[in-house]
């Protein structure tokens, strides 16, 4: 009997393991996919049944690690972005007032963003309180070529390293193709100099951004953007810049400490 229930405990751990081994490796594929797949694409990619994949999916899901991007389709959701960011909490927490505080300042929308794979992934948000702002859910994934947030960040690498990280964004959204690999280099030269980074209108239109990104302790680039509707963003252009150096020096010393 005692033998019997040592093997259908071994049994029961090692299914346990199993499981847990195929849900990360369905979500180590939608995280190359920040668009999301679907079951059927999941199903292929990590060599399993649809329905095995449906159930894991299912799970996964209610505990907010996948939601739904589209009809049929899943894409890493906020809660697995949540914990992928507690990692860093303890400068989170202490960027949390300042982020706030900037909002109330400035009025509009502030984001707070880290860098995953070839993306800029928002950790967290503080809304804008004028009547027309700017939004995204906290766990969106952004490219880094064509972004405020994903600009700063590529400036704190060096030339070589951000090349690498601008062909990983452009493989994770090539919705977003790179017109000119060179203006962005000599961007990015710019971004290092004056630590502001800006998106015209390029990652979509009637929204434009300002941004600015430092390492935290370990090392690791977070990045602030502000987005507002483009048709005032012109005329808050040099407050908004003004107002991110200034949190961002707040923020090195407080992380200093």
């Amino acid at each position: 009997m005692q033998a019997a229930k040592e093997a259908e405990e071994k049994n029961a751990a090692q299914a346990g393991i199993q499981v847990i081994a195929r849900a990360a490796s369905i979500l180590r594929t939608l995280e190359n996919h920040p668009n999301g797949l679907s079951l059927g694409q999941i199903a292929k990619s990590v060599e399993l049944a649809r329905s095995t994949v449906q159930r894991i999916v299912a799970a996964l899901a209610a505990e907010d690690f996948v939601i739904a991007s589209g009809p049929g389709d899943v894409r890493i959701g906020p809660g697995l972005v949540r914990i992928g960011a507690s990692a860093g909490s303890n400068a989170a927490d202490l960027i949390r007032p300042h982020l706030r505080a900037l909002g109330e300042t400035v009025g509009e929308t502030v984001d707070l963003a880290v860098l995953s794979g070839g993306s800029t992934v928002f950790v967290d948000q503080v809304p804008g309180r004028q009547r027309l702002v700017a939004l995204s859910a906290v766990g969106e994934r952004f490219p880094l070529h064509c972004t405020a947030n994903g600009k700063a960040i590529l400036a704190c690498f060096s030339p070589e390293d951000a090349d690498d990280l601008i062909d990983e964004s452009l493989g994770e959204h090539p919705n977003f193709p790179l017109k000119n690999r060179g203006k962005l280099r000599a961007e990015l030269d710019q971004i290092r100099k004056s630590h502001i980074a800006f998106d015209l209108e390029e990652h979509g239109p009637g929204i434009s951004a300002a941004g600015i990104a430092l390492l935290d302790p370990m090392g690791r680039p977070i990045a602030v953007s502000i987005p507002v509707p483009a048709q005032r963003f012109a005329d808050q252009r040099e407050i908004l810049s003004n107002q991110l150096k200034l949190f961002r020096k707040r923020i090195r010393a407080a992380i200093a400490r």
